[in-house]
């Protein structure tokens, strides 16, 4: 079943790439005024909290009832996987500001993905018997693995931060991010997020781990490119020499 279903979240990170690179944007943020249809606005925090929330129970249930008969390394990964949804879901939504809602859609499909995403990795990481052996290898792995995921999300909380501070006046007028990766590329925040969950994917090596990387890059690589030239259309004294999504590189 879990296997079925990290198949299928590799094809439609496919498709969902294919058709984003053709030109269609996700129509929530800066964008979801782009919609002629009328669609109602759930308030963005709540969004954030309801639809990320599936991530964190679910996994954590797996942890909390599993904890005593969980190899070491499996319950890490789970630890990891959780400390990113606490973030997300528990300290996010109630820190942005409030500004244009999420269309329902847009948030029934978010929480959908959560709910199974939640599923997959709680599930393969604490009862289908991935055995981790204390192979040098694997100690590498780990170490490497983790040390990605903890850059990658001190990259994005720091992101988020420097977006979150944009509008601390409480105005809603977008601005030109400066400070941290925002000096090398647009999509600061969505790089720090794909970081982390290559990392993730890197320490767990695993099939669903491998799959919500995948699905993640998917995503957020169009976003930030979307991003970069809508930035540039607003501003005309936009940095020239900043990359979409990774530095130096496209």
């Amino acid at each position: 079943m879990i296997e079925m279903l990290s198949y299928a979240m590799l094809i439609t990170g496919t498709i969902i790439f294919i058709i984003l690179i053709s030109g269609f944007k996700a129509a929530y943020g800066r964008y979801s005024g782009q919609s002629h249809i009328l669609i109602p606005l759930i308030p963005a925090k709540w969004a954030w909290f309801i639809q990320e929330l599936p991530s964190l129970y679910i996994p954590l249930s797996y942890l909390i009832f599993g904890i005593i008969d969980l190899p070491l390394i499996n319950a890490f990964i789970l630890i990891l996987f959780c400390l990113h949804y606490i973030n997300r879901s528990l300290i996010y939504p109630f820190l942005i500001k409030q500004g244009t809602g999420i269309p329902v859609h847009i948030f029934s499909l978010a929480f959908l993905f959560c709910t199974i995403n939640g599923y997959m990795q709680g599930k393969w990481h604490s009862c289908n018997n991935v055995v981790y052996n204390e192979s040098l290898m694997n100690t590498l792995f780990c170490f490497i693995g983790t040390s990605i995921f903890i850059i990658g999300m001190i990259i994005n909380i720091t992101s988020d931060s420097i977006l979150r501070n944009l509008r601390k006046d409480g105005k809603s007028n977008y601005k030109i991010p400066y400070g941290g990766l925002f000096e090398y590329i647009s999509g600061a925040n969505f790089f720090g997020e794909c970081v982390e969950w290559i990392g993730y994917a890197l320490l767990a090596r695993t099939l669903p781990a491998f799959a919500f990387a995948f699905f993640t890059l998917c995503n957020l690589a169009p976003r930030a490119h979307y991003h970069h030239r809508w930035y540039h259309k607003k501003f005309e004294n936009y940095p020239k020499n900043r990359k979409a999504f990774i530095p130096f590189v496209i």
